[in-house]
């Protein structure tokens, strides 16, 4: 299984080590690796990457590539070639702006031929795709967090053709992670976000299985 995990965290000054999205990126990937026994996992941080919006040009019509250089294709091609795609993703408003630009191009090549013809299947196809969302709120927030980013990016991943992988009836868009505390330093403009991270790995783990699932029935 090749998978990869997009952690869409803006924040630039962060380390790999500090970031919360790219640590839940290695969790979910430690998980579906544990239980696969094999996995190829990358972890790809769209703070390092140069995406713009898409102008709606109609270029990549012919090309199913976006025309800028950018690192827009470089993302859609390891998207194509993977078995399996998870999108982790912080609270912001409501999504990180990278990743707005992302799904905007992905939208474009796909439904400029769905447009016109409805049995069109894009490069994409059918994949499963894992949503990971994670805020600075205790368990109250978690609603508000799938209501406004789980389920924002499942919209865009089904005119994608993505298949978002419900945890169950309730959570049909993913998960949400809450923090376990915030905390406000003296001379330090950011909050300090503590985090549960052995409840969180639970959470993962329960979620991986059902993406495996998922990847399992195409």
């Amino acid at each position: 299984m090749k998978l990869i995990c997009i952690s869409a965290s803006n924040i630039s000054h962060q380390s790999p080590q500090s970031s919360t999205s790219y640590r839940i990126c290695e969790l979910a990937i430690n998980e579906i690796s544990k239980e696969l026994g094999v996995a190829k996992g990358e972890i790809i941080e769209l703070k390092n990457k140069s995406i713009h919006p898409c102008m709606g040009c109609g270029k990549c019509y012919h090309s199913l590539r976006c025309v800028f250089n950018d690192d827009f294709n470089f993302i859609y091609e390891k998207v194509i070639e993977a078995n399996a795609v998870i999108i982790v993703s912080p609270h912001y408003a409501p999504i990180p702006a990278k990743l707005a630009a992302l799904l905007e191009k992905m939208e474009q090549i796909t439904f400029l031929h769905w447009g016109k013809d409805n049995s069109y299947k894009s490069e994409v196809f059918g994949k499963p795709a894992g949503l990971i969302s994670h805020g600075g709120g205790g368990e109250w927030a978690l609603k508000s967090y799938k209501a406004m980013v789980n389920d924002t990016i499942a919209n865009a991943l089904d005119t994608i053709q993505l298949k978002t992988v419900p945890l169950n009836e309730e959570w049909e868009t993913g998960i949400s992670l809450p923090v376990k505390k915030v905390a406000f330093i003296e001379g330090c403009i950011f909050p300090h976000q503590d985090y549960d991270w052995d409840f969180i790995r639970t959470e993962i783990s329960t979620y991986a299985k059902q993406i495996i699932e998922k990847y399992r029935c195409i």
